[in-house]
């Protein structure tokens, strides 16, 4: 986070913790579907061959969705439409909605035609390592879901309407029906199939799923955006300005897939359950990233589209505050993922075909994660004020260095660690997390360096974020003394003791010390008076 002093002055920006909550809140319901998703994949699948398999086969087809979704149509398309919606021009914004409709229709079904099509090219370029049983179950499984791919991108789609009118929570509650959709399959057909055809029968459960995703959503969307129809109107002007930055954008989420795939290229040659336990990890690294950095994100970017021509102060105010507003919870969150991340990954994944030793290594790859939680949180927030200020092309480059950064970094120390073993398994995923963590926050360095100089200084505070980092170590401190007075309780037991009694001293200690998000939080569950 940025270190700057404490006590500068800027205008106070308007409140939009409203909308943060309501994204938030959605993202929550949807996150903790997916934490419940992953441990009834691990209690029949664990750290096995077939874990390897579906997540290897899953990460494939998420081209589409990664180049296409919401990450590219939050640069191109949201703040193209939220300024149409903010001048009135609903006509117009009707008439790009509904070429953006249409072009993602176009696009996303030609992909997922050649990808069924190419799919054992792709398993044997993208994962390496599989061969056998692996490779060939990793063919079929990828024909599956590369058409799931293209009801999520529209879904995305979907996401910037509801965004832009302010309509938060069902967009991001709605991922909660493909979470629902895989738990469903997994619990009705786990005791009548295992392992191969149980691992088919999901991926047939997550088409279903992305086919409900975007069902939720659409009649909202038709609601509220009246007029959307079939149209290939790309000339005009509204649709040339979100076609020009979609480029970029697209470049940039590109850069993202390609870091995706070099992951899971090197991951396919450690040895059995590499893949697994970065997945494992990677659920629940997002889901602060996705909570705290996504929510605020995702909330402010129409709002600063809104603003974009205001004086920098009022931007740079509005930022900061949302870059502090993340830091609250995340710096927490990369302290408990560091220092407690085996009572964490013990409490959520640790039954049935999920052992104790998994238990470890996926904590030590959740712990080097952690190290860059931070940075990568922020940089949503970093990235999303370039979008609003219509300019792609740096978080794009940006990426691009983060990538080659982590690949080049997460390659050697993936061989170092591979020669290392605990518990029945090869430490070579840790060192690819490793590498993930520095990339992030040499793209946090450089973005907030890019912004200053586009708007001036962006402050968060150093004193705010120092205390947040000894009340959040503090925390850890007693949290690791409770969780040893309740050794052989069972891991969600003991777990949710310790981690209560973590976030119990967090909050007391940054209310203490009069931090606004603590006194904001408290008060808001009536703990303590408003003020």
């Amino acid at each position: 986070m940025p270190q700057q002093p404490d006590e500068v002055s800027t205008p106070a920006p308007k409140k939009n913790t409203g909308a943060a909550r309501l994204v938030a809140a959605g993202i929550l319901l949807s996150r903790l579907l997916g934490v419940v998703r992953e441990r009834v994949f691990a209690y029949y699948f664990g750290t096995s061959l077939f874990a390897d398999i579906f997540r290897g086969a899953l990460r494939i087809p998420n081209l589409v969705q990664n180049l296409l979704g919401e990450g590219t149509l939050s640069a191109s398309f949201i703040p193209v439409y939220a300024e149409l919606l903010e001048q009135g021009r609903e006509k117009e914004a009707a008439s790009l909605a509904s070429s953006m409709m249409s072009l993602l229709v176009a696009l996303t079904g030609i992909l997922a035609l050649l990808g069924v099509v190419a799919s054992p090219v792709l398993v044997r370029v993208f994962l390496p390592g599989f061969t056998g049983e692996k490779y060939d179950l990793s063919v079929s499984i990828v024909r599956v879901l590369f058409p799931m791919t293209g009801f999520l991108v529209l879904s995305a789609w979907a996401l910037g309407i509801l965004n832009s009118h302010r309509h938060f929570f069902l967009s991001y509650v709605a991922p909660a029906v493909w979470n629902l959709a895989m738990i469903v399959t997994l619990m009705t057909l786990g005791a009548r199939l295992i392992d191969r055809d149980l691992v088919a029968a999901l991926a047939w459960g997550a088409l279903a799923g992305g086919v409900l995703q975007l069902a939720v959503q659409l009649p909202t969307v038709l609601t509220l955006q009246r007029g959307i129809h079939w149209s290939w109107d790309l000339k005009q002007p509204a649709m040339h300005e979100a076609l020009v930055n979609l480029g970029p954008a697209i470049l940039g989420r590109g850069v993202v897939q390609i870091s995706s795939w070099i992951d899971t290229i090197l991951a396919s040659l450690l040895s059995t359950g590499a893949l697994a336990a970065l997945s494992y990890a990677q659920t629940l690294y997002l889901l602060p990233v996705s909570l705290f950095g996504m929510s605020v994100a995702a909330a402010e970017l129409p709002e600063l589209s809104r603003q974009r021509l205001q004086p920098g102060e009022v931007l740079r105010a509005r930022v900061g505050k949302g870059l502090r507003q993340i830091a609250f919870f995340v710096v927490p969150s990369s302290v408990a993922y560091v220092l407690l991340g085996d009572l964490v990954v013990g409490a959520l994944y640790q039954t049935g075909g999920f052992k104790r030793n998994d238990t470890i290594f996926v904590f030590l790859v959740l712990a080097a994660y952690g190290l860059g939680l931070t940075a990568s949180t922020s940089t949503r927030l970093l990235s999303s004020t370039f979008f609003a200020l219509h300019n792609t092309k740096t978080p794009a480059k940006t990426a691009l260095l983060r990538v080659c950064v982590s690949a080049t970094l997460g390659f050697a120390l993936m061989e170092r660690f591979e020669t290392h073993e605990f518990g029945g398994h090869r430490l070579g995923a840790v060192g690819l997390a490793l590498g993930t963590g520095v990339g992030a926050w040499l793209e946090w360095l450089v973005l907030h360096n890019r912004l200053r100089a586009a708007i001036g200084p962006v402050r968060a505070g150093s004193g705010a974020i120092a205390k947040m980092l000894v009340s959040a170590g503090v925390g850890a401190a007693a949290s690791r003394l409770v969780a040893w007075r309740l050794v052989g309780w069972h891991p969600l037991l003991s777990a949710g003791v310790a981690l209560s009694a973590y976030g119990v001293v967090y909050l007391a200690l940054t209310y203490a010390w009069r931090l606004d998000e603590a006194r904001d939080l408290l008060a808001r569950f009536h703990l303590v008076r408003r003020v």
